[in-house]
């Protein structure tokens, strides 16, 4: 049986909604946490080993591939937290509207770009 039906593969012509970006986002963090524990307990692991090991991990964190991982991880948690307590009201019946929705989601990201942002300037 053939299905008669539009197929969209473009993937760049598809225009999610602010609610559809903040929930792809909330996953996506959740991927790169993931990803960057597996630095911070190699890091931690090294740091406890011995002393020359915690001065490497310091070395290490004050170069710039360091602090990039640093902000990206400390980020990455940051928009996790705002969209988990994001996720958190909607299951309580709040935000579940169109409009609501849509704001609370524009809010998200826009105080983790904020934050993020503050965080780059404060940890460089």
């Amino acid at each position: 049986m053939k299905k008669q039906r539009p197929v969209n593969l473009d993937l760049t012509t598809i225009k999610l909604p602010p609610a559809g970006r903040a929930s792809i986002l909330h996953r996506v963090t959740g991927v790169a946490m993931f990803f960057a524990l597996l630095f911070v307990i190699y890091a931690w692991a090294i740091s406890i080993s011995s002393e020359e090991g915690f001065n490497s991990v310091i070395q290490a964190m004050d170069a710039w591939y360091g602090k990039i991982i640093l902000i990206g991880t400390v980020s990455a948690l940051l928009y996790h937290i705002i969209g988990g307590i994001r996720h958190v009201i909607m299951d309580m019946g709040y935000w579940e509207e169109l409009e609501s929705g849509t704001l609370s989601a524009n809010i998200a990201i826009g105080s983790w770009i904020v934050i993020s942002i503050a965080l780059g300037v404060i940890l460089w």
